[in-house]
């Protein structure tokens, strides 16, 4: 697998030094990222991407980033690398002192592309860590990323590449990489953007693409969805998919090691969704969204 990089406003070798050892994104995890998927040579839906980029520092406190330079690197990478499938941006805020407090920057920015496949399917399980949407983080897509890393070796080491959560309250919330849908009694639901989940841009594109093709989807009400709904998967009352930037709209393969199938509707979304994507490259936010 081909790594290509780009900092500090050039072009560099994949092991090249770029990042201070102060660097605070490197000493205490503060910096903002995003993952985007490489669609003939563009970055799928980067507007989006860098709204929420926005936000995501915006919720951190941090100085508003350059948008202007992550389009440069973005640019420059995706033209060196025409084959590469997979790109992600990261901005920290630059050297600080070996604390929690922050320096005055600037911001390191990162853009990295690599060319590996799409994961083929989703064997997940359940963790026994819960989602704080009490956090100051919930929602954010923050480099402090340890969390999801315990996790993910759990699933790991039981076969799986995805961890399925609650939050605090028991109630479904995401995965350590994407967002969860659920195929329930003729229509497919996700948890609220209140249980603590990540805004994720694919499940925002799902619910707008599959009301438009008239699907019956929707965001669950708070506490709708509760952790053992996902019994209802493993007895086939029920299906499930998840949905990210990498995957797009994968239903599950196995849930805590037993096989499912793909439900009638949410199989209906996937469709849909590559009907939509193929049409439009860079969909933008809609107005009021």
């Amino acid at each position: 697998m081909t790594t290509l990089v780009w900092a500090g406003g050039l072009l560099r070798a994949e092991d090249e030094p770029i990042v201070s050892a102060q660097d605070h994104g490197w000493t205490v995890g503060d910096g903002v990222f995003e993952t985007l998927e490489v669609v003939r040579g563009r970055a799928f839906a980067l507007s989006r991407h860098l709204k929420r980029l926005a936000y995501s520092a915006a919720r951190m406190g941090m100085a508003e980033i350059d948008a202007e330079a992550v389009r440069e690197g973005v640019g420059e990478i995706l033209a060196a690398g025409p084959d590469s499938t997979r790109l992600r941006i990261t901005v920290s805020t630059g050297r600080g002192p070996q604390a929690t407090a922050r320096g005055t920057g600037p911001h390191t920015i990162v853009v990295t592309a690599t060319d590996g496949p799409r994961p083929a399917e989703c064997r997940a399980v359940r963790v026994p860590w819960r989602r704080n949407e009490r956090s100051p983080l919930a929602g954010v897509k923050s480099t402090s990323y340890a969390e999801n890393v315990v996790m993910m070796e759990f699933a790991r080491s039981r076969g799986a590449d995805e961890a399925l959560m609650a939050n605090t309250h028991g109630h479904l919330c995401e995965g350590t990489g994407s967002n969860i849908l659920i195929e329930r009694g003729d229509e497919i639901v996700t948890p609220p953007l209140a249980s603590g989940c990540l805004p994720g841009i694919t499940r925002g594109l799902a619910l707008e693409w599959g009301a438009d093709a008239g699907l019956p989807i929707r965001a669950a009400a708070p506490g709708e969805l509760e952790m053992s709904v996902l019994d209802e998967v493993l007895r086939g009352e029920a299906f499930a998919a998840v949905s990210s930037s990498t995957r797009r709209i994968q239903p599950l393969a196995s849930l805590d090691g037993t096989a499912l199938v793909a439900g009638p509707l949410l199989s209906g979304l996937r469709d849909v969704f590559e009907s939509a994507a193929a049409l439009d490259v860079d969909p933008g936010p809609r107005r009021g969204k």
